[in-house]
């Protein structure tokens, strides 16, 4: 996956333009795609920042989550998430905090994390997602990202840290 030029840039816009360009090549809408990025970013960066010791779990109230699960919300798995969804015109909205998230601020926020580089990268990023076969990126979306996401210290010293996309 040739990027043009070395980007200095935060892990978070990565994945979720990755998860975007993953989701639009599997057939979801532009919006879907958006919101399933923010959605998969958000929950990435939470479970990290819970494994480094900076958040404490939000839902502490076990019976508000089996009173969700008792309601049999609707969710996509998607790169190893399990993304709580609304309907919409559109197609499925990933949630946040039980409102679907709504697709334009994401676009708006890749654009200001990325620049004059957002399309060279999408372009690099989807090149990558059709050169897999459809079931090993519904697999392995989220190991690919691994592999390219820009690289940053380990631990809590690496947290926020903004690393090099090249």
């Amino acid at each position: 996956m040739p990027i043009p030029a070395k980007i200095k840039i935060n892990r978070a816009p990565v994945l979720t333009l990755w998860a975007v360009v993953v989701d639009e090549q599997l057939g979801y809408s532009r919006d879907s795609a958006l919101t399933f990025g923010k959605a998969v970013a958000g929950m990435s960066a939470f479970a990290k920042a819970k494994s480094l010791g900076l958040a404490e779990d939000r839902d502490t109230d076990l019976g508000s989550r089996t009173k969700a699960r008792e309601k049999k919300e609707t969710a996509v798995a998607f790169m190893g998430r399990r993304i709580p969804v609304a309907d919409s015109p559109a197609g499925p909205l990933a949630l946040g905090d039980g409102k679907p998230v709504q697709p334009r601020p994401v676009e708006k926020y890749l654009a200001s994390k990325f620049g004059d580089n957002l399309e060279s990268v999408t372009a690099a990023l989807a090149e990558l997602a059709r050169s897999v076969p459809r079931e090993a990126l519904i697999r392995d979306a989220f190991r690919m990202y691994e592999k390219f996401r820009p690289e940053i210290p380990a631990g809590v010293e690496g947290w926020g840290k903004i690393g090099t996309l090249a």
